[in-house]
């Protein structure tokens, strides 16, 4: 048995958690990945929070979600990325 409805409604401002390491080019790279699914992203957007010890990042970025696929389709470039630790 496949669930079908979503809980989420579509579309809608989602927030996506990306972790990586604290690297030069880091915020610079999930920017690029999320532009290609959300060409309205707006960096400006992104709220920045740094481990304890400075040598991770997360970044809270807000996309306008259209569909799951869409969602989806984020996470997967999002995680296939080498300097992505993890995306939630």
């Amino acid at each position: 048995m496949t669930l079908e409805h979503s809980l989420i409604e579509f579309p809608s401002d989602f927030p996506i958690k990306v972790f990586g390491l604290a690297h030069e080019g880091f915020t610079q790279a999930v920017i690029e990945v999320i532009s290609a699914y959300d060409p309205e992203f707006k960096a400006s957007s992104i709220e920045t929070r740094n481990s304890k010890t400075a040598r991770y990042v997360s970044l809270t970025c807000t996309v306008r979600a259209t569909s799951r696929e869409q969602l989806d389709a984020i996470y997967q470039a999002l995680c296939d990325h080498p300097m992505v630790a993890m995306a939630l």
